[in-house]
């Protein structure tokens, strides 16, 4: 079994290290969410290579590692995540008490959150009827609930995003009730599909 043990930088923020790569026998190994914050996890390269990762750091995409000399390029698994879109929100000051609110219902139940202009994500940390009844009596007309797939370093603290789609358009025609339909889209390369809820306050969904 290979060990990968030490720390060789990130193809983002070195460009001799992502010419390496192109060269050299790499391998690239896809981590989840748990696995990338443990100092050490055995796995399978995406190639089938037995490896063993001993590294005293979170990972990131993009970190690589050496195993014996042989780099690892280290690409993270996606995870499932409800997206609040407040885009259809009236900029009033009852929408700035909504967010107060909303906030404050996210951080009683500890969930982590991560914004990104007026869309809200939150990593599914229960069933999607039980996270939507929560957060549902805290919304605004106009918003929306949906769900979409986002890598888990958009939840680190501080970080900038991590998530992007081929077409960021979510612009939805709705009449005056509250309904739900799918979608699809592709991101990052693959396609997945997610649900889109308006939120009617008056109850109706």
């Amino acid at each position: 079994m290979l060990v990968a043990d030490s720390y060789v930088g990130n193809v983002g923020e070195d460009s001799n290290l992502a010419e390496r790569l192109d060269t050299d026998d790499a391998l690239t190994v896809t981590v989840d969410a748990t696995e990338r914050r443990r100092s050490r996890f055995r796995t399978t390269a995406d190639d089938g290579t037995d490896l063993g990762v001993v590294v005293g750091r979170e990972l990131r995409a993009g970190d690589v590692l050496s195993a014996d000399g042989r780099l690892v390029t280290v690409s993270l698994e996606p995870v499932d995540a409800m997206v609040v879109d407040l885009g259809g929100v009236d900029a009033d000051s009852a929408a700035v008490a909504t967010a107060l609110e909303l906030g404050h219902a996210v951080g009683n139940r500890h969930w982590d959150l991560a914004v990104e202009g007026q869309r809200a994500y939150l990593p599914m940390a229960d069933s999607r009827d039980r996270m939507e009844a929560e957060l549902e009596p805290h919304l605004p007309q106009g918003a929306t609930i949906g769900y979409d797939e986002v890598s888990p370093a958009l939840f680190d603290e501080g970080s900038g995003g991590g998530h992007g789609h081929e077409d960021g358009s979510h612009s939805h025609s709705h009449g005056d009730g509250g309904h739900s339909h799918d979608h699809s889209h592709g991101h990052d390369g693959h396609s997945h599909a997610h649900g889109v809820r308006e939120i009617d306050p008056e109850g109706s969904s």
